[in-house]
């Protein structure tokens, strides 16, 4: 068990396919303690730009989302209005997305049930210099050493 208090934000900025530069966020994990540590949970906070948006995408696991303000959130082909207070509950599998629509940061909480989180963009937020790029292979983010994976080719068969 641990308590976590005083992380950093990081700018959402470099990534091919999600360059976000009005975001910063921060990925946490228990680092546990003397009574053990949670593996199968992790969270990330996040404050999306005003206008920006987190691009299309699916996981493998289910994950929730805490929203602090106003935004439109996809899930498959339904977009609905979220804000401030509303929880999102997001089946694994389902291709989903979540826009700012407010002119200040909207702060996010989304909550994951492993510390292994598989990825596949759908959509993207290119890099400059990366616009005409297909989204990245599936990839697997290891979130306690950020360690990335990318899925083997052979896993498109």
């Amino acid at each position: 068990m641990s308590i976590v208090t005083g992380y950093a934000f990081d700018p959402m900025v470099g990534d091919p396919d999600d360059h976000r530069p009005g975001t910063v966020w921060s990925v946490l994990a228990d680092a546990g303690g003397g009574d053990g540590r949670v593996d199968d949970l992790v969270a990330i906070v996040e404050r999306i730009g005003a206008g920006e948006a987190i691009p299309l995408h699916v996981h493998r696991v289910s994950e929730v989302i805490f929203v602090h303000g106003p935004g439109v959130q996809r899930l498959g082909d339904e977009q609905r209005v979220v804000g401030n207070g509303d929880v999102v509950f997001i089946p694994a599998g389902t291709p989903h997305g979540l826009r700012n629509t407010g002119t200040t940061a909207l702060s996010i909480e989304a909550v994951f049930p492993t510390d292994r989180i598989w990825l596949r963009y759908l959509e993207r937020n290119p890099a400059p210099g990366t616009e005409a790029d297909e989204p990245s292979r599936p990839f697997t983010v290891l979130v306690r050493t950020g360690e990335v994976i990318p899925d083997p080719p052979e896993a498109d068969a």
